[in-house]
């Protein structure tokens, strides 16, 4: 099973669990377990090749990995821990493990909250991966990824995202950098998929206005869905939950605080 750590509130029966991207770890959500952790149970897991979850026995194995199946990985720390339905939290590529798990267990899912969502792979984007896929067994797995980070976050106050990200990716060894490269084939059919089938799930995307890769997509797809809200983070990059933690903070704990309100004025 996935390396996972909880925090448990006193009374709360809310939970919130938090994914994060290709490449970093649960670490990546240290400015926001101060301020949940004082009103929810939280839930942080670590993908397999990545963080704590590096040990796993999953590691060994030579299958191809998909989008379901690495969403399946959550799904048993979620059985395991018996979750009521929760608010999940993804960012960046996580965003697309979030909105896979609504797929496959909509039952477990009370609301997403989505940093630095992707939700379509623009030109620069495609560029990028083709590229990458072209160079990604004979180029030091490093030397793409800071390529990446950098062209993801490119400004000057968006250093302590990419350095996170960078530091945490150094964690992988090539052979698991390129089992996840090997995902960007399934990306743009399955985010096709996602903008065309709405869940009417609840869900806030929280946006840099810096987040040249993303931003425009989100834009399109929150129109497009009757239940998705978008908040604009301004001086801000791809990973809004670090570069703007008190912001993020804030637009998310209110959010989840929304969905509480709302379902119980329904039960009254």
């Amino acid at each position: 099973m996935l390396y996972y750590k909880t925090y448990m509130h006193p009374t709360s029966i809310e939970w919130v669990v938090f994914i994060h991207g290709a490449g970093g770890s649960s670490s990546i959500w240290y400015k926001q377990i101060r301020e949940f952790k004082q009103e929810f149970n939280l839930l942080l897991i670590d993908l397999r090749g990545h963080g704590k979850s590096v040990g796993s026995i999953r590691n060994i194995w030579k299958e191809e990995y998909t989008f379901p199946a690495v969403t399946e990985d959550i799904i048993e720390v979620l059985d395991h821990l018996e979750l009521p339905p929760a608010h999940i939290m993804g960012v960046s590529l996580g965003t697309i493990l979030a909105r896979q798990l609504a797929e496959m267990e909509p039952n477990k899912v009370k609301s997403m909250i989505m940093a630095g969502a992707v939700t379509r792979l623009n030109f620069t984007s495609q560029i990028l991966v083709t590229l990458g896929n072209t160079f990604k067994s004979v180029v030091p797995y490093m030397w793409l990824y800071s390529l990446f980070a950098w062209i993801i976050m490119p400004r000057r106050h968006h250093a302590e995202s990419r350095n996170l990200f960078i530091n945490e990716a150094k964690r992988l060894c090539q052979k698991e950098f390129i089992r996840w490269f090997k995902l960007t084939k399934d990306i743009n059919p399955l985010l096709k998929f996602f903008k065309e089938k709405d869940l009417s799930i609840p869900t806030l995307y929280v946006m840099g206005e810096e987040d040249i890769m993303f931003l425009e997509a989100v834009k399109k797809i929150v129109k497009e869905h009757k239940l998705s809200f978008l908040n604009i983070v301004k001086a801000c990059g791809h990973v809004v939950n670090v570069e703007q933690p008190e912001v993020f903070n804030q637009l998310s704990l209110q959010f989840i605080r929304n969905q509480q309100q709302t379902l119980t004025g329904f039960s009254e």
